[in-house]
């Protein structure tokens, strides 16, 4: 017999038994951002690797380890996308959609990275992000969190998230902010793992986004470049926190939150949770004025978030949020014999005709009574209907309810559409 093949490592299926619920997590993120007003986008999974390398940064782990990339038959380097932002910066400037407008738009699709995978972090992963352009001012800023903290309300999730937020100020701010980093962290270099010392010279800033403990433990009195703030990213942060104060949605300002993408300035924040074991982060993103321009358009302001639907999934099933779910059937349909096989069929047909919101399913292969009920009620439908010989000949159907008590009805085969409506409308 032929080996098995397996699906490459990180790279996961989602059975018929999760879909139900994704389905449920990316209806509700649509729902969200189509009440904000948002427009979907959608980019191609490869794109040319200098896009992430310009825009991302060539001293990060996500380009220098963990980039899913390839020569094409033409000899042109590739990369799957690892992340979504720059591939609509990259689309808006290749279509015109940028430059003297505003844009208020939202993606989702899949990302790639080659990471360790673990549970809720995976090499092939999907995103749900939002990005908004030519927009300047914090009150933009303001409504982005404000509709990443609507998602998880609608979400049921509101209590176990935390919003952390920083501001890392203009580019000649960060600059200045560097120099005295550089100069603390070189008293600490004996406390710093490999990629920081590296980092010490390359980008320092990402020396504060270390999880090793022992590097956060060095650089616990490290300054911070909250302190060291232009006049105007001071002014624009305080406008955020007097928003979000105003408007009710609770955070925590972390000075060394810096984000791990270079392109980011200003507004940075995360949505984090104990929820799944160790601090982790659900949803992250903020301002990125410069990344337009950096990527060959004009000068453009732009603000986003992004958050991975892996992690979000596993926070609902930890927290056993996913009851809710509604089941992939509604009514499911039997045939008590061969013989009124075509019947029953017809009549879940006018079913789909008249009610196109409902999910009906036929049952087939036959059976007894017994097995079609157990069928029917594996299926999740809130109702079976059973077709019989008499049900055929009196032009009638029986209705059974699974969920509930309620005795069994029987409805001339006419007044089943109204019926059916009548009950999925309560």
């Amino acid at each position: 017999m032929s080996k098995q093949i397996q699906a490459i490592r990180g790279m996961n299926d989602c059975l018929p038994t999760e879909t139900s619920l994704w389905q449920y997590v990316e209806s509700t993120a649509r729902q969200v951002v189509a009440s904000y007003g948002y427009q979907e986008i959608r980019t191609p999974i490869v794109e040319s690797t200098d896009l992430f390398k310009r825009s991302i940064g060539e001293v990060t782990d996500i380009v220098e380890k963990e980039m899913y990339t390839f020569a094409d038959r033409n000899e042109d380097s590739l990369t799957l996308r690892p992340e979504g932002t720059a591939s609509v910066v990259r689309a808006g400037n290749e279509h015109g959609l940028l430059y003297n407008q505003q844009q208020r738009l939202w993606y989702m699709g899949q990302m790639f990275r080659h990471e360790r995978p673990q549970k809720g972090r995976y090499r092939q992963f999907h995103q749900f992000g939002v990005e908004v352009f030519g927009l300047e001012g914090p009150d933009i800023d303001a409504e982005v969190i404000l509709l990443s903290a609507r998602l998880w309300k609608m979400f049921g999730i509101t209590e176990h998230v935390t919003l952390e937020i920083n501001s890392l100020g203009s580019a000649e701010a960060r600059a200045a902010y560097k120099e005295q980093l550089v100069t603390f962290l070189k008293t600490k270099q004996a406390d710093l793992d490999e990629d920081s010392l590296r980092r010490l010279e390359s980008n320092p800033l990402r020396v504060l986004d270390s999880k090793n403990p022992q590097v956060q433990a060095a650089i616990v009195g490290a300054p911070k470049l909250i302190d060291c703030l232009d006049e105007d990213s001071t002014k624009h942060f305080q406008g955020l926190c007097e928003r979000l104060d105003k408007l009710g949605i609770q955070y925590r300002v972390n000075p060394s939150l810096v984000r791990g993408l270079d392109y980011y300035n200003r507004t940075v924040f995360e949505w984090v949770t104990d929820s799944l074991g160790s601090q982790g982060t659900v949803c992250a993103g903020g301002r990125y004025d410069g990344l337009v321009q950096q990527l060959g358009g004009k000068g453009t302001q732009g603000v986003g978030f992004a958050m991975g639907l892996e992690r979000l999934v596993l926070m609902l099933q930890t927290l056993e949020l996913d009851k809710n779910v509604e089941p992939a059937v509604d009514v499911y349909i039997t045939a008590m014999d061969e013989s009124v096989e075509l019947y029953a069929r017809l009549i879940s047909e006018d079913l789909r005709d008249n009610l196109p919101q409902l999910r009906i399913m036929n049952h087939c292969g036959g059976g007894n009574f017994k097995k079609q009920m157990k069928r029917a009620d594996n299926s999740g439908a809130n109702i079976a209907l059973i077709i019989g010989q008499n049900e055929f000949e009196q032009e009638q159907v029986a209705v059974k309810y699974l969920r509930d008590q309620q005795a069994q009805q029987t409805i001339a085969k006419n007044e089943l559409v109204a019926f059916v409506s009548n009950l999925f409308a309560k």
